[in-house]
């Protein structure tokens, strides 16, 4: 299943290139949900809805995707959560630009997990503002897995029990002296989307291909083979230090290939499996 939020906060499930709305589903499961509860209501209520939410699909006319605007798949995310360093090459690529041995740079278990501003979220509809354009503003494209249900101190085994599903992202960073989790946390610097594709769907997220290019020009391209931590380790390292909670989002890395992003250009992530995010860099007004 695609679920995507879009429009003025409607939910619609994606099917071929329409959208069918299941608006009431939403209306209905907020309505019985706690206001004080940790996380996203719908995303915490799938399991039992998926269903009915199914039926309402089929029942529902369909509507062309590409004439509706698409918010962000999550509404109430409790965190956004990213991997550093986590694909080899990339490593070796910043080390390279920095003049520094590979093996000098922290790894993921060194670095641990860093966590972005939800303000940062933005759908495909949205723009990515860049703030500063005087300095280096970069694309990392990234898998993003969606927390299903609550958990921490997750076992390897049992990790993928806690996804969701999947979108592409970007994790758009402005490159200087301040901290990771600040640099990463400007608004519109963490694109996601263009829907959220359940995991039943993702027959093995450790072997995804994704691609990125600007302007229509390839940059990065790889496989989520290449990760240093799966997807499994991410979620057992991720949950050794916090509690996850339904529509978390967790960036999971990205490969090598980073390049400048300008006002203007049109940034593409893409995956067969989940899709395409399509979105623009402006200069912020």
């Amino acid at each position: 299943m695609r679920l995507c939020r879009y429009d003025d906060d409607r939910l619609g499930v994606v099917i071929g290139d329409q959208v069918h709305d299941v608006t009431a589903a939403q209306d209905e499961i907020r309505k019985s949900a706690r206001y004080d509860m940790m996380g996203d209501a719908v995303i915490a209520a799938l399991p039992e809805w998926r269903a009915r939410i199914d039926a309402m699909a089929k029942a529902a006319p369909g509507k062309p995707i590409a004439s509706v605007k698409l918010l962000p798949p999550v509404a109430r995310p409790s965190k956004v959560m990213a991997a550093p360093t986590n694909y080899k090459a990339h490593i070796a690529e910043m080390a390279a630009r920095q003049g520094t041995a590979p093996e000098a740079h922290r790894g993921i278990s060194a670095a641990g997990i860093f966590l972005k501003a939800n303000s940062s979220i933005v759908g495909q509809s949205g723009v990515i503002p860049l703030r500063f354009p005087d300095r280096l503003n970069e694309h990392e494209l990234e898998i993003v897995a969606v927390i299903g249900k609550t958990g921490t101190n997750i076992r390897y085994e049992d990790a993928l029990d806690y996804i969701a599903g999947y979108c592409m992202g970007l994790d758009m960073t402005v490159r200087g002296k301040e901290d990771r989790s600040f640099r990463k946390s400007v608004d519109g610097y963490s694109p996601v989307g263009p829907w959220m594709v359940t995991a039943d769907e993702i027959a093995d997220p450790d072997k995804l291909p994704i691609e990125l290019t600007v302007n229509g020009v390839t940059k990065q391209k790889s496989n989520t083979d290449n990760l240093i931590y799966d997807m499994r380790k991410l979620i057992e390292f991720a949950s050794s230090f916090y509690t996850l909670h339904p529509g978390d989002y967790f960036f999971t890395g990205t490969p090598e290939g980073v390049s400048p992003v300008k006002p203007g250009d049109w940034v593409s992530a893409a995956c067969p499996a989940i899709g395409e995010l399509k979105i623009q860099a402006v200069a912020q007004a």
